[in-house]
């Protein structure tokens, strides 16, 4: 336990943004040589585990990236990179792997091939298509695949999933304004591209409130608005920006056709130009029914406490490009709900918290046993 502390804590204190993790990649194939275990570096790092003499085959994966926040934590191994922070766990998520990977090799028994998967920039929905481009699932085949992410507020070592729909999607949207700009005390001469945007954001909103079944579980959200205006200068241009949350395939095109429709029809009213760009970073993350029942049940030969059938999540995973290439489950365990370790993902003075770090590893490794079984001779 002592050392996987001490792991979890030398990945936190050198954080890596995504795409940017050569120490961090080096630091998990150097612990994965050191086990004995085949390692292959690429976009990401995979380790390849094999025992007995089956041809069954699953994945487990780790995320390694850390988030562009300047952490607040008051304990004694805080980020040593102004700016950087491991704000979201991948720190531990890796350790709970490693730790998973070293029981396995020197204690436990299955029949068949494990593939640990570290992947980069989680947080930017790339690294999962990056490591499935480069070829990850046809050099290093699996029949399933699997992931942990920690929970902020859920008690600690709970294990919570759903088959179906576990994560929502998120998709990214940009819509640029053209009009004619004037001085502030004539707006009558020209149209001013912050009334028109004003109007936007408001009918943007009327996408998921009228256009959308209740309960559809969708999210509009404008975050930007910016202008090219000045005190006494009417702008001309506008620029909104946003993200949108969606729950399947069919409500996330929706959104995107409403979103240009009433794009199209305020710019037409006012007599400007508008154009919208639409770009989806995350797909749904999708559970598969078998490998979502294998991991309740080898949660609960874990001794976890299980909840089945959560309800779906808002934020969004990378993995979905995983789950969507093999059946797979994305589960989430209980970080806890005091101090830094209830606080919220991405949150500056939040904290993975160390005592998940053997849990995480024995839920590994009964998943894999339940999933590889050793043969009895």
């Amino acid at each position: 336990m002592d050392h996987l502390v001490e792991l979890r804590r030398q990945f936190h204190r050198h954080p890596e943004l995504g795409f940017k993790e050569d120490a961090t990649k080096a630091m998990v194939a150097q612990h994965l040589r050191d086990m004995g275990i085949e390692v292959h570096e690429g976009v990401g790092v995979i380790g390849i585990l094999r025992k007995g003499t089956g041809n069954r085959a699953i994945g487990l994966r780790a995320d390694m990236d850390a988030l562009p926040i300047l952490e607040t934590s008051d304990h004694d191994y805080p980020s040593d990179t102004p700016g950087v922070m491991h704000a979201c766990g991948h720190d531990g998520h890796m350790t709970m792997l490693l730790g998973a990977a070293e029981t396995l090799v020197n204690d436990a028994d299955f029949d068949g091939t494990v593939v640990f998967i570290f992947q980069p920039n989680e947080e930017h929905g790339l690294g999962a298509q990056a490591m499935i481009n480069d070829g990850t699932l046809t050099r290093f085949p699996i029949d399933e695949v699997y992931a942990i992410h920690n929970l902020p507020g859920a008690p600690v070592g709970q294990v919570s999933t759903r088959p179906g729909l576990i994560c929502s999607s998120e998709s990214l949207f940009e819509i640029s304004v053209q009009g004619q700009g004037g001085h502030a005390s004539m707006p009558q001469v020209g149209v001013d591209a912050i009334t028109v945007g004003a109007e936007l954001v408001q009918a943007l909103q009327t996408i998921v409130s009228r256009k959308l079944p209740p309960g559809a579980g969708a999210v509009v959200s404008v975050t930007e608005f910016v202008t090219d205006g000045q005190r006494n200068v009417l702008p001309g241009r506008a620029v909104l920006k946003g993200d949108v949350r969606a729950r399947t395939p069919d409500d996330r095109h929706a959104i995107e056709r409403f979103m240009r429709q009433i794009t199209d029809g305020v710019a037409a009213a006012h007599g400007v130009t508008a154009t919208v760009g639409f770009q989806t970073e995350f797909i749904e993350t999708i559970n598969a029914d078998i490998p979502t029942q294998a991991v309740c049940r080898a949660a609960q030969e874990a001794g976890c406490d299980v909840i089945p059938d959560r309800q779906p999540m808002s934020f969004s995973e990378d993995f979905a490009h995983f789950s969507a290439a093999v059946p797979g489950c994305f589960l989430l365990l209980g970080n806890g709900t005091e101090g830094a370790h209830g606080q919220p993902l991405h949150a500056s003075d939040y904290d993975f918290n160390d005592a998940l770090l053997p849990i995480g590893a024995a839920f590994w490794t009964q998943l894999v046993q339940d999933r590889l079984p050793a043969r009895k001779d």
